[in-house]
């Protein structure tokens, strides 16, 4: 029988102890921040899984690359939607703009024969992901053609998307080379494997039909003012 979570960190104190914390302190702990963490966590996942059911009716969710927490339901009722800690978007276009993400990472994998299970993660140019967005909305809305412009999506959709997908670990920016000024359709970015935790599926489902993730809460009201602006071009 496993070891509780108690015998272990009579065991390994320090090992426990960082392992919560790096699951805790983001929304997803990658095997790239700290793969000794990772693989301790990964052999002690069931003790884990067990101390968060018990005392917090949490789930571990974890693969080869990344972990997370996951709560179902919230019990502080007092607090709004609006002002809860969690992955949120406003409006049907963000909405789709992410599941189409999600679809855009499933085609990189494709187009560059990885797996999930690939030590490197997939990586792309800003502009190829607009790209594939903008043709993506124009098959999804035909009659709307005129309104999903590269500009559009790009200033309006992208521009409040981006700062949540990076505070949340679902892309990472690559450091532009010192001295080198790019056009912000040359931004190149990682697909991080917290994309591979979602699926595309609700895009099958009528358009009309309210937008739902797997495992993201996406309540608002869509008019929150996103929380940095997107990168501009400079040769920072």
């Amino acid at each position: 029988m496993s070891e509780n979570i108690d015998k272990l960190k009579e065991k390994y104190p320090e090992q426990v102890k960082k392992v919560l914390n790096l699951l805790l302190e983001t929304a997803y702990f990658y095997r790239s921040d700290n793969e000794d963490m990772f693989l301790f966590l990964r052999r002690y996942q069931q003790e884990f899984r067990d101390f968060f059911r018990t005392y917090f009716d949490w789930e571990l969710i974890m693969d080869n690359k990344c972990a997370r927490v996951y709560k179902s339901s919230w019990f502080n009722e007092a607090v709004k939607n609006t002002d809860r800690m969690q992955f949120r978007l406003g409006g049907r276009d963000e909405c789709i703009a992410f599941m189409l993400l999600i679809e855009f990472y499933e085609k990189l994998l494709e187009d560059d024969s990885m797996t999930t299970e690939d030590n490197r993660n997939p990586r792309f140019r800003i502009g190829e992901l607009l790209e594939f967005q903008q043709r993506r909305f124009a098959e999804l809305f035909p009659d709307e053609q005129a309104k999903y412009t590269d500009e559009y999506l790009l200033k309006t959709v992208l521009k409040r998307l981006m700062p949540q997908l990076l505070r949340y670990r679902f892309l990472a920016e690559v450091p532009r080379p010192q001295g080198m000024r790019l056009a912000r359709e040359q931004f190149i970015y990682e697909a991080m494997p917290a994309l591979y935790h979602y699926n595309t599926g609700r895009l099958a489902a009528p358009v009309g039909e309210t937008v739902q993730f797997d495992e993201a809460d996406s309540e608002t009201d869509g008019d929150d003012e996103p929380e940095e602006d997107f990168p501009e071009e400079n040769n920072e």
